[in-house]
């Protein structure tokens, strides 16, 4: 990306403005605010005049860069200035920080060209293209990298952020990680806990913490040249039950054994698509580094270890893809029109597994991807990889605190009429609340499970219809780092300008 080219002026856009509806909803459109004025920002001081402004008419504002929250915290009622990043999506070397800044508006697949096809670098980040760095970023985030080269925020330096002090003064500042930074704490929480609560990030810069030059090249990890990939489908008609226990406990089981720090099996990162029967398959997709040696035997190890006494045929069954890594990167970023498709309504929940599903889980699983009764064929529970060099990293040094986690559970579906929507939250409700039932019906912190992820909110973890248990949200997302973040909330967001359903709330 050309980062010499001047900035373009802020735009407002008006209710009776075309470009209005466009503007006032991200992916999930159950969620459509109707605020005053949509601001496009290019630059940091544009971000900062626009905060400015809003809190000088003591109107509530929300921030967009992709659009993906999965909840309504930035298109709600009550918001009623939208701030929005597309335009600051520059890419580039900052020889000042000897680090790549990033602005928060850019997308993952901006941030992947340009590093890569300029520099030969990488951020272990995630799946989807169009995700903004800015919320993905400041929720941690992992992608299928991360086994091996950690989660993003492992490697960021610095951020800067608009913020507003005790007189209401919107101020630009650059908090970095060096230990003697006064701002250093700010830099930490926007290390894992979420976007919306301390201010809005303007810009990131990324250098790993070994990194040893001041080199572009040798500031960050670099990708493996290749990767083998590999996508496999169990058809629904042949799985019976006792294939789908096996399955779901071989991955379990696998995970547990093979996500510390030093295994090899870091060069290795798998997703398990438990779409609904509906649907007509379930999907392994496996990407690994095809330079590691025996590559090619730990693939197949992989995929043999999943499909262990499963007696429905997995199909087709060739030898993995080997694809260079940023096009098996393109592809599968693309791939999955769910979560490109802008058009569509979803629901999501998450938990963090330290371990293997129970039986009884695995039967609560079973259940529900089977009725009759809901036959939504995009409903699906998605376990992403996670564990090996995340692990390496205290809970404390970052704001992500579920280091302990080997894999990802993710809940989801998506409709388009919003007559199906009782029906779609009935089913994410009920499955998940069967599969946490015997902890109040949240995945609470405990020797098998380890809270939620903040990236993937879900505002019914805070509703005591849904969460009886006595650990809030909070605890859910942020473990023992909540009181730090609650701390930093109060140095740098006094007057809780930037807030949502699920945001940081001020001590006391």
């Amino acid at each position: 990306m050309n980062h010499h080219k001047p900035p373009a002026a802020a735009r407002t856009v008006h209710p009776t403005d075309p470009r209005y509806g466009e503007l006032v909803s991200g992916m999930n459109q159950r969620w459509t605010a109707r605020p005053d004025h949509v601001t496009l920002v290019s630059t940091a001081q544009q971000t900062r005049e626009a905060v400015q402004e809003a809190v000088r008419a003591g109107k509530r504002v929300s921030v967009r860069s992709g659009g993906h929250c999965y909840e309504n915290f930035v298109s709600n009622a009550d918001v009623k200035v939208i701030i929005d990043l597309r335009d600051m999506n520059r890419v580039y070397w900052d020889p000042a920080h000897r680090a790549f800044a990033v602005e928060a508006g850019a997308t993952l697949a901006d941030v992947y060209e340009e590093l890569y096809l300029g520099h030969g670098v990488v951020l272990p980040a995630g799946f989807c293209y169009s995700v903004g760095m800015g919320g993905h970023i400041t929720g941690g985030g992992f992608g299928l990298l991360s086994r091996r080269l950690g989660l993003t925020v492992d490697h960021l330096y610095a951020v800067e952020v608009v913020t507003v002090d005790a007189h209401g003064r919107a101020r630009l500042v650059t908090a970095t990680r060096e230990r003697h930074d006064p701002r250093r704490e700010l830099w930490w929480a926007h290390t894992g806990a979420g976007g919306g609560n301390f201010g809005i990030v303007t810009r990131f810069w990324f250098r790993s913490p070994r990194a040893r030059t001041g080199a572009p090249g040798e500031a960050l990890p670099k990708p493996p040249a290749e990767v083998l990939l590999s996508s496999v489908a169990l058809p629904w008609s042949e799985i019976t039950e006792e294939d789908f226990t096996r399955l779901v406990h071989n991955h379990g089981t696998w995970y547990e054994d093979n996500s510390a720090p030093d295994s090899p099996y870091t060069a290795l990162a798998g997703y398990l698509i438990m779409n609904h029967r509906q649907n007509g398959t379930i999907a392994l997709i496996t990407q690994s580094d095809a330079t590691v040696p025996g590559a090619a035997a730990l693939h197949a190890g992989y995929l043999a270890a999943l499909t262990d006494g499963v007696k429905a045929a997995p199909r087709p069954l060739p030898a993995p893809r080997r694809l260079p890594w940023l096009r098996a990167t393109r592809m599968l970023g693309t791939s999955v029109t769910m979560l490109t498709d802008t058009t569509l309504r979803g629901d999501h929940k998450s938990a963090c597994l330290r371990r293997g599903f129970t039986d009884d889980q695995v039967a609560t699983l079973y259940k529900h991807l089977t009725t009759t009764d809901y036959t939504n064929r995009n409903a699906q529970a998605v376990l992403h990889p996670y564990g090996g060099r995340i692990a390496a990293v205290d809970n404390a040094a970052t704001a992500s605190s579920h280091r302990e986690t080997v894999f990802k559970l993710l809940l989801q579906t998506f409709w388009s009429d919003p007559a199906q929507d009782a029906a779609n939250l009935a089913w994410t409700r009920g499955i998940y609340g069967d599969l946490f039932a015997a902890t109040g019906g949240v995945p609470v912190p405990d020797r098998r499970t380890d809270g939620c992820y903040v990236n993937y909110p879900d505002t019914d973890i805070g509703d005591p219809a849904f969460n009886t248990s006595a650990v809030p949200w909070s605890t859910l997302y942020y473990k023992d780092n909540y009181p730090r973040l609650q701390r930093v909330k109060a140095a740098w967001d006094p007057r809780d300008i930037f807030r949502h359903a699920q945001s940081v709330r001020l001590p006391g």
